[in-house]
């Protein structure tokens, strides 16, 4: 009985040869660039074995590193809502700055000034659409915030789209160095001259 292939030798190697094909062992250089072959086949499955291990280790960091930044922003909500300025001291970094939904700039001394004076007084203050991201030691979370409350210049309601951006200071702690609020428009004609 004949088989349609036959097992043949070189160099201490086997190799599988087709019947009827010319019995020619492997030369030395073949046979070191079978081995090298070999070789990187295995790197690339070493590879792909252990790439879903880190990818692992980074989902758990960012899995609790989402944790702590979503329980960051829930205390940021209670602090506006109850005017909660000691609250929000722990949250800002020393360098904070927010551009504000009417495009001014305002500090961290200035934001806790604003929220101590009680003139900006929030009824609601609901937040959907939370997106987190990490790069590296930052968080970047964008939301939208439907919002009612009170100013000294009237009533204010709407919704909001916000960028908060987080790093993680010297000693491990998420501080919220930058804020940028950008009001919601709604479906309809616009002016000219408005940016689009």
């Amino acid at each position: 009985m004949s088989f349609p292939f036959d097992l043949g030798r070189g160099y201490g190697i086997p190799w599988t040869r087709m019947q009827g094909a010319a019995h020619t062992p492997m030369s030395r250089i073949g046979h070191q660039r079978f081995h090298a072959g070999w070789a990187m086949a295995a790197a690339f499955v070493f590879a792909a074995y252990c790439l879903p291990l880190h990818a692992g280790i980074g989902y758990a960091q960012k899995h609790e590193g989402r944790h702590e930044i979503d329980q960051l922003e829930d205390d940021w909500r209670n602090a506006v809502l109850t005017s909660d300025a000691k609250a929000m001291d722990a949250l800002l970094a020393d360098d904070y700055i927010a551009i504000t939904a009417s495009g001014t700039l305002q500090s961290r001394d200035e934001a806790l000034a604003t929220l101590r004076s009680g003139r900006v007084h929030f009824t609601t203050l609901n937040i959907t659409d939370r997106k987190v991201r990490f790069y590296g030691n930052t968080a970047v979370v964008t939301s939208l915030a439907d919002v009612q409350a009170t100013t000294p210049d009237g009533p204010v309601a709407g919704s909001y789209r916000y960028t908060r951006v987080y790093v993680r200071d010297a000693q491990g702690a998420w501080k919220v160095v930058s804020f940028e609020a950008s009001r919601v428009r709604e479906p309809g004609p616009h002016k000219r001259n408005e940016f689009h």
